[in-house]
């Protein structure tokens, strides 16, 4: 990782007491997380959390027939494996990076006696997985009440949020995996916000050109997820 990553990238970690700060540390770990990777498969017990700075995780819920669909991203305001201080200590979906970038991580025993603490970290802790839950919720009724259309932008736009710029690196193949639709519907929705002005899309990189129009053309789904995380993470800059 490059000499400049920090911790503070991540929102969590940068809201974190300078006690808790002072004990976290040393013991945080910078790692690569390259497009594709796998962090966690369904079920698996947890031997560390992540901290994303620059990328993006997909947690995707796989099928028994090896379809999946995205039931929600992590990325500079997150966390990776709340299962673990939440007792489960495993998770039933996959983690896999969606926006290459890097992150920090940390041992599970160690976040576990954090967490166990009952201070501070605690309810920072439970604050961003409410804001996780709400997430996972919104997309769930996205996902079965509108159309490819605005799942794609509301999708656009959570992604936007976690990143510094307007670009994504992102096959049309992985959105589809990720919205759990044919790769052609995909196709489709990217040519209608590419035609609109929107977005421009060449070789995997989508550019957003018009994020207030995308705003528009997205269900209220984006909106309320964002205002929840804007309220129980009031210090997180909303871009």
């Amino acid at each position: 990782m490059g000499p400049s990553a920090q911790p503070s990238q991540n929102y969590l970690l940068g809201a974190l007491p300078a006690a808790e700060a002072q004990r976290w540390m040393p013991l945080l770990e910078s790692v690569d997380l390259p497009l594709g990777h796998v962090l966690y498969e369904s079920g698996a017990a947890l031997d560390h959390v992540y901290f994303p700075t620059t990328a993006i995780i997909s947690l995707l819920y796989v099928m028994e027939n090896g379809a999946s669909a995205e039931i929600a991203v992590v990325g500079n305001e997150g966390i990776l494996g709340v299962s673990l201080f939440m007792g489960g200590e495993s998770t039933p979906s996959r983690a896999v990076v969606q926006s290459a970038g890097h992150g920090f991580r940390l041992k599970a025993n160690i976040l576990k006696e954090e967490f166990n603490r009952a201070g501070p970290v605690l309810h920072l802790l439970l604050h961003y997985t409410q804001a996780l839950i709400t997430q996972m919720a919104q997309t769930a009724v996205c996902n079965r009440h509108h159309t490819l259309d605005q799942q794609l932008c509301r999708w656009l736009l959570l992604s936007l949020d976690r990143l510094a710029g307007n670009q994504l690196v992102m096959t049309q193949e992985l959105i589809a995996n990720m919205l759990g639709v044919r790769r052609e519907g995909v196709t489709e929705g990217a040519l209608k916000l590419q035609r609109a002005g929107l977005i421009s899309y060449a070789r995997g990189h989508i550019t957003v050109l018009d994020r207030a129009g995308l705003e528009k053309r997205s269900c209220e789904c984006y909106s309320v997820v964002r205002k929840e995380y804007g309220r129980l993470l009031p210090n997180k800059v909303a871009r």
